[in-house]
């Protein structure tokens, strides 16, 4: 099974809210899916948090190394288009692009072998995992609705994020957080992400000691991205101080960008986004040094269904896996592919049986949201 073709999919026209000093629109194009086409019927599907733009200039420079290559050896393949663009690459969009190459690769890898992912990763340690939904933070109307029909939708744990927290004062944050806890019970868990990769991120580690407590006092499970990516420093400190669990590491790409961190000892748990780190395979690499270190890892998922398929084939072949990241509501998970994830009535999402990632990209979708340029 060689790789004869690589196809280029923007999506636009339902991107959600981003949270971001300069906001996104529904317009804007942050998210590519990439298919991979073989000299067989199999095609594999991947995706890429990155613009279609970004994505198409990273493939001029990768497509030599892919066409004629075996499409049934993911970890081989990605690897040689790393080691082959490191001087034009190393991280950043080109390592995005790579990131969806590997999805599909073992997608492909999977249908050839009439196999799930997760098995092909090493073994399934479980069938199920739980979802929390990911959404961003609103003014107290606005947020307690959010957060009531994400419930209705099943979840049992619910991440908020970004502004306004963080953004005017501790009142305003405590009261953003007593909201969402009033609204949502002591029985649903909360997740609060700072969103400290935002643009000129003004605060420290004063204030992210400060907010730690505070967020213990309403039972956060974890306290994400309280500083800016970059400083290490500073996460280390206040993993040592604070009272809930820290993360971070959503914006990092290749697996050597993540070991300071676990060196360091500066997170609890780490949360590589396998649709810009690398890949599934950088991912996995990622996860099981999370779990030589003892640091849980948590899929970072704020992307599309096939990354959110990823996801799921990646923690039920982790040892360790609690959680899997689902952007809700947007259409790139809804609509995209055909027999959408749902959670279940205990609030799990269950590894589809199907080979490959287990999904079928939906045409009609893809059609309204598609742009191939």
């Amino acid at each position: 099974m060689k790789i004869v073709d690589i196809r280029l999919t923007g999506l636009k026209g339902g991107t959600v809210e981003g949270g971001w000093a300069a906001e996104l629109t529904p317009e804007d194009n942050v998210h590519t899916v990439v298919e991979v086409l073989t000299d067989t019927d199999h095609v594999g599907v991947g995706s890429v948090f990155t613009s279609r733009d970004l994505v198409a200039a990273a493939m001029k420079l990768l497509r030599p190394f892919l066409i004629g290559e075996r499409a049934d050896e993911p970890a081989r393949v990605s690897e040689k288009l790393r080691q082959h663009t490191f001087w034009q690459g190393r991280g950043g969009s080109v390592e995005h692009a790579i990131s969806g190459i590997d999805i599909a690769l073992w997608d492909l890898f999977g249908k050839h072998t009439n196999q799930p992912v997760a098995r092909l990763l090493g073994g399934c340690y479980r069938t199920k995992i739980k979802p929390y939904g990911s959404l961003l933070f609103a003014e107290p109307g606005p947020l307690r609705e959010k957060l009531l029909a994400a419930v209705g939708r099943g979840f049992k744990a619910l991440k908020l994020g970004w502004a306004p927290f963080g953004r005017h004062d501790h009142k305003k944050d405590e009261l953003l957080v007593k909201t969402a806890r009033d609204t949502v019970g002591p029985d649903v868990e909360l997740m609060v992400d700072a969103g400290g990769s935002d643009a000129f991120w003004p605060h420290g580690y004063k204030w992210a000691l400060r907010t730690a407590h505070m967020l213990a006092a309403y039972d956060v499970t974890w306290f994400e991205e309280a500083l800016p990516p970059d400083d290490i420093a500073g996460f280390a400190e206040l993993r040592r101080h604070s009272p809930v669990p820290i993360t971070t590491g959503e914006v990092l790409t290749r697996r050597q960008s993540f070991r300071p961190l676990f060196e360091k000892q500066a997170v609890d748990i780490v949360q590589p986004d396998c649709t810009k780190c690398g890949g599934l395979t950088e991912a996995w690499r990622i996860a099981w040094m999370a779990h030589d270190h003892n640091v849980l890892w948590v899929p970072h998922g704020w992307n599309t269904a096939v990354g959110l398929a990823a996801d799921i084939q990646h923690a039920c072949a982790m040892p360790v896996a609690r959680y899997v990241e689902f952007l809700t509501p947007s259409p790139y998970v809804d609509d995209l592919i055909l027999n959408p994830f749902r959670p279940d009535a205990d609030g799990l999402l269950t590894l589809p049986d199907r080979p490959g990632l287990g999904i079928e990209l939906n045409p009609d979708a893809l059609a309204r949201y598609g742009d191939r340029g």
